[in-house]
Order: structure tokens, then sequence, then C-alpha cells
């Protein structure tokens, strides 16, 4: 067996591990985080639970961290009462990114576990299977302990050699992205073995995995192993421990050889992660912000190497460098080294353990900028800037590029080889607030925090015009922009809706608004990204009924199934060329749902397409009643 395969065989609790086929597994383990955990936490409420029922789930406080109007500050009162409530330790602002220090403090290798972050497969670097998952499928995991899925295939990623000294992880999974593109992941997991593997450390594992999320995977696994065991024992939890791998025999579905020694310094230049293109084509090119950090790069190991890079020198004067640490506890660890001081001096400014400029809260470059950054998505406008151009690099050469003013191929250096995580890490979990130590808690609840809206039955038929044609590769950035000013209204859908797809169509709200009902017509790899499910709930808002594109990420298509919008894909993609915004669709709905295929009318057109409606029974029921609250509501949990 694959070590995939193992993980998901010693917690299937339902269904047949066959590639493709619905299957359940028990969770172990969950994480939410503020900019999604809101919309978890209401729904756990809507659930009727008293008490989560995994092994540990935690809430982390680390994306909404701006408090300049009182919606943020409410938001995370709302989440430290309703977390401890129900049994979930809180992580409180400060602590760091919900990634980075689950990664330190309760990943256990061998255990599963599901996040409100599509960033959760982090975990895989210590042999966790991590899946993120929209905030109702969390919810629905703390109050159950299990999760459903489609079984996937697994990919056999082959590593050899070793990186070169001015190469990083990070430029690992740029590779990848290069090869397998922004859709090569979906359906699938990413296995990671060979002898490469052993020359990589927790935390260089953990940034490959963290980016496979960029390729649409399920998630990202490496085995556990005597590295996996230091990691451990420097955090003080060795007894977490367990040796895990393939069997020297296992198959896969696909394999993919890279030699480690081969790969240069990479970047992903706009606006896309796959866009990979070398170093080296880029040197010179003038920039003008850099920005390390983000749950991508900014471990202790990073850092130390980011300040090893910039000691003794000065930023260029015409660049602004940001640095911030994943977690309290490399902030911590620099300065207690000497290192912090080293970035201080170049001239770098050090920002608030917290996701900050990477989900676009601060930072943002100014007009007509050239940005590096060491975060995982360059999306058109993630940033705050429209203008700017983003490219994704690894932190060397981030520091080195910062200092020179321009795109620069890190030199190799033998002193960065010798940079090692220490054998005992600053550990001090002050922050980290356990449900056991409080009793009787009142849940906070500021006026910003609205009801998420409810779909309606499933009728026979829908009727409804075409609200937006989009294109290939629409994020959940463009569904639900995710920026400094919208971001404290996370926990508020109905304002929220205001600005869905502002960033492919500014018309778009006001027109689904004026048809009442609508349908969304896209193109490939629609819903790519992130997890928030609010891509799902601000259409539902403004009654989408239906969304129907050429194919879908994973999640996106879950949460809109979560939400009761039916997730059409053409039969033949060319029918999407004969689709304009204002046709008016009609479909059978329900046949569509018991069938797994419908006839769309165009009745603008005077034409008919045929869409796919694949769908587990558990996602028949869940159409059928109007979507996952509907059904449970109806007694209907299965």
């Amino acid at each position: 067996m694959n070590l995939t395969h193992k993980l998901i065989s010693s917690h299937l609790t339902a269904g047949d591990a066959v590639a493709g086929a619905p299957i359940t597994i028990a969770i172990d383990q969950t994480l939410t985080q503020d900019s999604t955990g809101t919309m978890a936490y209401l729904q756990l409420e809507a659930l009727g639970v008293d008490k989560v029922r995994t092994k540990r789930s935690v809430a982390y406080i680390d994306h909404n961290m701006l408090q300049s109007g009182f919606e943020n500050a409410d938001d995370h009162a709302y989440i430290q009462s309703v977390a401890l409530k129900h049994g979930v330790y809180v992580s409180k602002p400060g602590n760091g990114i919900c990634h980075q220090v689950h990664l330190e403090r309760f990943g256990v290798p061998g255990q599963t576990l599901t996040g409100s972050d599509s960033h959760t497969p982090t975990c895989g670097g210590i042999g966790m299977l991590a899946i993120g998952a929209g905030g109702l499928d969390v919810a629905l995991a703390m109050a159950r302990g299990t999760l459903n899925l489609a079984m996937p295939k697994v990919v056999e990623i082959r590593l050899s050699g070793k990186l070169k000294s001015n190469v990083t992880a990070k430029d690992v999974i740029l590779e990848v992205l290069r090869r397998l593109s922004v859709k090569g992941g979906v359906g699938k997991v990413m296995e990671y073995t060979g002898d490469g593997v052993a020359t990589l450390s927790v935390p260089e594992r953990a940034t490959i995995a963290n980016m496979g999320a960029e390729l649409g995977a399920t998630t990202s696994v490496f085995p556990s192993d005597a590295r996996t065991r230091e990691f451990l024992a420097a955090q003080g939890r060795e007894r977490d421990f367990v040796e895990l791998a393939a069997d020297k025999d296992a198959l896969y579905d696909e394999r993919v050889d890279i030699d480690l020694g081969a790969i240069v310094p990479l970047a992903a230049a706009p606006h896309m992660p796959d866009n990979v293109v070398e170093v080296a084509t880029l040197a010179g090119k003038k920039i003008d912000q850099v920005c390390i950090g983000s749950c991508t790069d900014s471990s202790l190991l990073t850092m130390l190497k980011v300040a090893a890079a910039l000691k003794g020198k000065r930023v260029h004067p015409d660049v602004s460098l940001t640095v911030n640490p994943g977690s309290r506890q490399v902030l911590t660890m620099l300065a207690d080294c000497g290192a912090l001081s080293d970035v201080l001096a170049s001239g770098a400014r050090v920002l608030e353990c917290a996701c900050g400029p990477c989900i676009g809260m601060g930072q943002s470059p100014k007009t007509g900028a050239v940005s590096l950054r060491t975060f995982n998505r360059n999306f058109y406008a993630r940033s705050g800037t429209a203008s700017a151009e983003v490219y994704l690099v690894s932190p060397l050469t981030a520091a080195y590029s910062a200092i020179a003013g321009a795109f620069t191929v890190p030199p190799e250096n033998a002193a960065l080889e010798k940079i090692k995580l220490p054998p005992r890490f600053d550990i001090n979990d002050n922050l980290i607030l356990k449900p056991e130590d409080f009793e009787a808690v009142e849940v906070v609840r500021g006026p910003n925090i609205k009801p998420f809206p409810v779909g309606k039955a499933l009728g026979d038929r829908i009727s409804a015009r075409v609200s937006v044609v989009t294109g290939d590769n629409i994020t959940t950035d463009d569904i639900m922009p995710s920026n400094a000013k919208l971001l404290p209204f996370r926990s508020n859908i109905p304002y929220l809706a205001g600005f869905c797809l502002s960033t492919v169509d500014a018309e778009f709200a006001e027109r689904a608004k004026k048809f009442g009902e609508s349908i969304i017509v896209g193109g490939e790899n629609y819903g790519q990204g992130s997890s928030r499910e609010h891509a799902a709930l601000a259409p539902l808002q403004l009654g989408v009924r239906a969304v129907i594109v050429k194919s879908f990420a994973r999640m996106h298509r879950d949460n809109l199934i979560n939400s009761g919008i039916l997730p059409l894909v053409f039969e033949n993609p060319a029918d999407y060329d004969g689709i304009s915004s204002g046709d008016e669709l009609e479909i059978a709905a329900l046949d569509a749902v018991e069938s797994g295929r419908a006839v769309v009318k165009n009745k603008t057109r005077n034409a008919e397409f045929i869409a796919l409606l694949p769908l587990t029974a558990r996602q028949k029921k869940i159409l059928r009643a109007g979507g996952t609250v509907n059904m449970i509501k109806n007694g209907d949990a299965e």
C-alpha cells in the first residue's frame, strides 16, 4: 500500500477506497481561522451540538488582524467564546498563523485533520492526512467526527538528490506546478517518496505540502521518519511520533520524478501560481516591494536563512521589504539568537505573526509596482492593487532581490546549508486557551454577525437568466474578493454579497439582484483557490440557482452543493461558446439530480445542450433539500 491508502484505510468508516468513489473518513483534528471561522461556528451552533467529537479542534485568529473598526474585534470575541463553549482550543491573536502553529504544537503523524482553509495540507509535512474544506464540512466534522469526500487518486512524486544551497523548498513546489499546472492535482493526493525526502526538514516538507493546494490537490503527504521525530522532539512532543511510510512495492496511479539537485531558482509570474519561469530570465528587472512570510514560508528555518542573507546588507532604497514570522515561537527565537536584529538592521519592516499581506490584509503595493512575495497565490488583484505585478519566489530570491533592487538569482552559499533547526524550540503556549479551563461560557455576538443564507428545496425546474459568463481559472478571490476593506465583513453575507465577482464584472451583483434568480456560466477550473464557502454563500444570497462550467475545483463544487446550488458541467465544452449573459436557460432540476444528466434549454437562442451532474446518494439528498442545513433540519442526516 502507498502511505495515502494506509492513512485513509485506517480511518475509513464508509465506502470503498476506489478512486472516484464516495468515502467517509474519521477525523481526528480540525482547525478553523477567523476569516472562515465565524461561518463554521454559526453552522456548528445550527447543528445543535454541545461539544465537538474530535480528539482536538483548534480555532485560530490570524487573518482579520487589522482592527480599524469594531467588526474584526467582534468576530474575535464571538469565535473565542463559541469555540470554548463547544470544547475547542483557541489560539489568540499574535500566536501565529494557523498552519505554522498547528504544525509546531498540534499536528500528529498518522492522524487526520480537516480545516476551513485551503492550506490545511501543510500538516502533510509530518505525515498527517490533512484536507482543506468549506466551513460547513468542518462544522460537520466537529459535530460528528467524520468527513465525506471522493476517494482520490494517488500521484507519487519521487524525489532524488539534494537541493543546491541557493534553492529552497519553494522552488520545489514551483517546479511541480510548472509541470502539472493549477488543475493538475484535482481529485488527487500528491505523495512524496524517494531518497531525496530524507534531505528535507519538516518545515521544508510543510512548504511543499502547503502549496500543493495550488495544484488543486486534495492534499499532499510526506512520510513520518527520523526527520519528523527530530522535529517533534524539538517541540517537546516526541511522544506523538509514529513512523509511517509507503510499502516498498507500493502502487500509484501516476508518477513524477524530480531531481532536487537539478532545480534552479524559480518564480511564478503574474497572475497564476503555475506561470513559472526561471529567475535567471528575469534577472535585472526592477522591483518595488518584497514580502517574506505567509503560511508557506515563515518557519524558523526560513527566517534564519533570510536573516543570514540580509546580515550586514542594506535593503535597496527603492524597495519596501516586509517580513512576518509565522508564529510567536519563530519570532521569539529569532530575537533570542540575534537574527531578528540582522533583519531589522537591513531596513526590513517586521510585521505581526499573522497572514497579513498574503490574504490582502495590508501592504498593498503602489500603482504598477513589481512585488516579490514568498506567498502561495498571486491571483489578479489579491494584493489589493490590481495594477501590480506580483511574483511568487523563494525566501532567498526575495532577500537577495530586496538588497539588489531587482530580480536576482541567489548566489550559492555553503554557509546557508549549515543553518539547521535547533534541538529544542522555545515553547510558550500561554496564548492558547484550553476549553477545560473555562466554565459556563456565554457566547458574544456583535452587530456585524448576521445569519448565513439557506437555500430552498429544489423544484422540478429552474428557469433563470444567465447573470454572468466568466473565463477559465476563476478563483474564489474573484468570486468573493478578500481584501482589507471586505475581510471585516466575512460574518455579514448580505453586505458581502454586493461585491461578489466584482473583479470579473462590476455589475454582476446588481444584475443578479435584478434577475431575482440566475445562473452563472464559467470555463475551466472554476472556483480554484481558497476553501472559503463565502464564494458559494454570496451567490446563494444573490439568488444564484446553478453554475454551469467546463470544470470545477474540488472545494468550491462541494461548497456549492452544501449551499443547494447545482454544479453542472458541460458535456461538450464547445457549448460554452453559445451562451451569453442575459440568456434565459431552463433546467429540469430534479431530473438532473436523479439522473446525473440535464438537457439545458437556451430559450433565448432556441437551442439546447447537455450538462452533467455526477452526484453521490448523499449529495442528491442535499440538493433536493436545498442544501446541507435543510437536509439536516429535515432529519435526513445521511
